[in-house]
């Protein structure tokens, strides 16, 4: 069976017509049948197949065919309802295996929302609302150990609320999402009204998918008259499941801030007695994870505490100390991270968790098994133990006109300052983090979301702030883990990934950070920095890792150049902060080593020539010697190019005069090897030359024995005045 699976990925890869055909030889209801056996590689197998088979049609879909291959291909979008029909139907199948259920979820992930806003149609997402939403929440509302359960494994609601969240996503007006909540709401009453408790159970755990996938929905259903209630007395349910339900909907309520100070008046006692009384680990700790969500409203503002001194830091040694209990089954064990991920917000649990190794290692692990619902827990922690949440310094006046005004002033924690900061992050090396968020990147698992990849490029973006830490990042697969996060995930996510790319590009070798082929993926990350929106350090940063690898080869310029940077390299060579203006004219310095830059700067009507004679005059001496070195470089290469530097600007012989009596050895070469080039190239050129005082300056320079470069330039300067017949050799050097 894998065999013949995966020849038929073969047939079926990028050749619509062979993929129709094989479609109808084997019929959708028996590709859907596969997916569902309960032999794991088999049903994965299957998922890669239906995977390929989808891309075939859809790219159908996007072109326009002529003629004869017209005749052969039809309309394949009813081949494609059909299939997702069945993954559809496949979900609420009774004798389908749990990884075939997660394996039809992952696919409608991946084929029915849009890849971008761009696209307008979004037709595919309706219809699957309209014929499957009820059959999702299926999935979404299954209660483990329940009579007639559906067979579900520990990611399958995650997965169910990851796709309600990306169709919610992919509507687009609000007569559309009222549709989609109307379907929620009569779903979890139909569960509610007349099906006594396990009807409520279900309906519950409903709420609770939702609220984790697309909150807005969550939020609407929980407002049903009764809901919140049930919500309540549940939790103080003797039975152990019972109370699971309503325990976890409780705590997946309390993310919004108006429920948070509901639930801060009315839950926490039942919270803190369930925690106190309970005799189940499971039950005591998602209690836990609770109070902490209640305990942390106040974000990382120190002055809003929820709780009393001294109670968070016990919420934190109690996470810790299960996340530590390898005794603990390991889905219990991830609603401990979940805890650290709120109580983190705190400076003082953040420094008391990166002490504990014992603590960061059982984390990392977490992180790296099957269970994937834990991901956006452990990058919540990292990204508060960094710091590398986003945080704007409040405008001084402003301040004074809020505390005039006795308005509420956010105060910042005295741990939370930049020396606590760098030394956490040293810790989380040293205790192997960077290998652990490889890891979470590899999964290919829909809890890998969007936002999940912003919080991992944050924190790896926080791990390569201090240069010396660079290098054990890169060499623990750090360099590699942020070329995926770069190319796809929110527009913030992207931009940290490539900064910190960047990063790692300027103070390393990138040839050794990037090995192969891997340093090419770099460049388009890294021209992404150059956009307007960005801000002045990522253009800064941008362009200084573009100058390193334009340095390195001309296959490497060619890929800059294919991903249309070098119009945005010149545009800030105009800018007028000098540390960018200097980096674009370095990177320019270097693209210049191409036929296809220099034969920019040949072009008639254009100044580019005319920016790096005057940047070969400016103060600022790296300024000067990265426009002198191209402008060696060009009348090395291109004659025609020294007879029209006389014609860009009238101050072109006092630059150059300038550049051979500067007191550095660099500037001086450049500026001989520019006048030499000059002087073979044209005799009335010449003429200009030593018609000023360019013959004495060049007279003193050919004797200085102190700098034979310049003194040879020179040396070959003269000798071509001589050539031209404008001066006499002189006898001592006959």
């Amino acid at each position: 069976m894998l065999a013949a699976l995966r020849t038929l990925v073969g047939l079926c890869s990028g050749h619509r017509s062979r993929t129709t055909a094989i479609l109808a030889e084997l019929g959708a209801p028996r590709l859907a049948a596969v997916l569902g056996v309960e032999h794991e590689q088999v049903s994965l197998a299957a998922c890669n197949l239906l995977h390929v088979v989808f891309d075939s049609l859809k790219e159908g879909l996007q072109k326009d065919f002529r003629g004869k291959e017209d005749a052969v291909v039809l309309d394949s979008s009813r081949d494609l309802k059909l299939l997702i029909k069945h993954l559809l139907e496949l979900l609420v199948v009774e004798g389908a295996s749990a990884h075939g259920r997660d394996n039809a979820l992952n696919l409608l992930i991946k084929v029915v929302p849009r890849k971008s806003p761009k696209e307008t149609n979004n037709s595919l997402s309706l219809w699957v609302i309209d014929q499957g939403l009820k059959k999702i929440l299926e999935v979404g509302s299954t209660v483990c150990g329940s009579a007639g359960s559906l067979p579900v494994t520990e990611n399958s609601r995650m997965s169910a609320s990851v796709l309600l969240s990306k169709l919610y996503e992919d509507l687009k007006c609000d007569a559309e999402r009222e549709n989609f909540h109307r379907l929620c709401e009569d779903y979890v009453r139909s569960w509610f009204e007349g099906h006594e408790l396990p009807g409520k159970l279900r309906a519950i755990q409903t709420v609770s998918c939702l609220l984790q996938g697309p909150s807005d929905a969550g939020n609407r259903v929980l407002e049903l008259e009764g809901i919140m209630d049930s919500v309540l007395s549940l939790c103080a349910s003797v039975r152990e499941a019972h109370q699971l339900v309503a325990v976890e909907a409780l705590i997946h309520a309390a993310d919004k801030a108006k429920r948070a100070s509901f639930i801060t008046a009315n839950g926490v006692n039942l919270l803190k007695e369930i925690y106190k009384h309970s005799e189940r680990d499971s039950i005591r700790i998602r209690a836990l994870v609770g109070l902490c969500k209640l305990g942390s409203a106040g974000g990382t503002d120190f002055s809003m505490k929820q709780f009393a001194e001294g109670s968070t830091m016990k919420l934190a040694k109690q996470c810790r100390k299960w996340l530590c209990n390898e005794a603990i089954d390991a889905s219990t064990r991830r609603w401990a991270v979940e805890g650290l991920a709120y109580l983190t917000f705190d400076a003082d649990v953040k420094e008391e968790f990166v002490e504990d190794k014992a603590a960061m290692q059982a984390m990392f692990q977490l992180a790296k098994s099957e269970d994937r619902s834990v991901l956006y827990a452990v990058a919540s922690t990292l990204v508060n133990c960094t710091n590398s949440y986003d945080h704007e310094e409040p405008d001084p006046q402003m301040l004074e006109l809020a505390k005039y005004a006795k308005q509420h002033i956010p105060e910042q924690h005295p741990k939370d300052k930049p020396e606590f900061v760098k030394r956490r992050v040293r810790k989380l090396l040293v205790a192997g983090v960077v290998s652990a968020l490889a890891c979470m990147v590899k999964s290919e698992n829909p809890a890998l979301t969007s936002s999940c990849r912003e919080l991992i490029s944050r924190v790896f973006l926080a791990l390569v702030e201090e240069a010396e830490d660079r290098g054990g990042v890169v060499a623990q697969g750090g360099g590699k883990a942020l070329i995926p996060l770069s190319l796809e995930g929110t527009e913030v996510g992207q931009t940290k990934a490539a900064q910190a790319l960047a990063k790692i590009t300027i103070t390393s070798n990138p040839e050794m950070a990037f090995p192969g082929e891997r340093i090419y993926e770099v460049v388009r990350p890294l021209v992404s920095l150059l956009h307007l929106q960005r801000t002045g350090l990522e253009n800064f940063e941008g362009l200084m890792a573009l100058t390193n690898l334009a340095g390195i080869s001309e296959r490497l310029r060619q890929k800059i150049l294919k991903e249309r940077a070098v119009p945005m390299i010149e545009g800030y060579m105009f800018e007028e902060h000098e540390l960018i203006r200097l980096a674009a004219t370095e990177c320019m310095c270097n693209m210049a080593m191409s036929k296809e830059v220099q034969e920019m700067f040949l072009a008639e009507g254009s100044d580019r020539l005319k920016l790096m004679v005057l940047y070969s005059g400016e103060e600022d001496e790296k300024l000067r010697r990265a426009a002198s070195g191209t402008l060696a470089m060009l009348t090395t290469l291109h004659p025609p190019i020294c007879k029209r530097i006389p014609q860009v600007t009238v101050h072109w012989l006092e630059i150059l005069q300038a550049l051979l009596l500067s007191p550095s050895a660099e500037l001086q070469h450049r500026g001989a090897v520019v006048v030499m080039n000059m002087m073979a190239a044209a005799r009335e050129v010449a003429e200009q030359l030593i018609a000023s005082e360019m013959l004495e300056i060049l007279s003193v320079l050919a004797k200085d024995k102190d700098k034979p470069r310049v003194a040879q330039a020179a040396q070959e300067s003269l000798a071509h005045a001589v050539a031209h017949g404008l001066i006499k050799p002189n006898p001592e050097h006959a």
